[in-house]
């Protein structure tokens, strides 16, 4: 039974599926877009989604929490003093899935994930 069980294996071992994630997280708050395959974009939605939350709340609390798990300080400022302000009347629903065509060499469906 996997109950209370959430989250996405992606093929990847523990320590490697985070440290993706922070990762890409940290891209997609840089770079407000990115293009990867359809099942690590939906893993990143939700992470991707209460990380922009805590921008939202702007305490030193919030930053440090977000520091804890995007490594990069240049992502973390962005988040707090562009994003967070950015969405500060929206309620959720940050980010924005939009399926690709195919990838050329292995016929991965790609998606790519932006910031609304």
């Amino acid at each position: 039974m996997r109950h209370r069980v959430k989250g996405r294996k992606l093929g990847r071992r523990t320590a490697h599926r985070e440290a993706m994630l922070q990762g890409m997280v940290a891209s997609l708050i840089n770079h407000e877009r990115l293009t990867t395959t359809e099942a690590k974009a939906r893993a990143l939605q939700g992470f991707a989604e209460k990380l922009i939350t805590k921008g939202r709340g702007g305490s030193l609390h919030l930053r440090r929490q977000a520091l804890a798990v995007i490594p990069d300080k240049h992502a973390v400022r962005k988040l707090f003093d562009e994003i967070g302000p950015r969405y500060a009347d929206r309620n959720g629903g940050y980010t924005r899935l939009t399926k690709l065509s195919m990838r050329q060499g292995d016929s991965a469906p790609m998606a790519s994930l932006e910031l609304v």
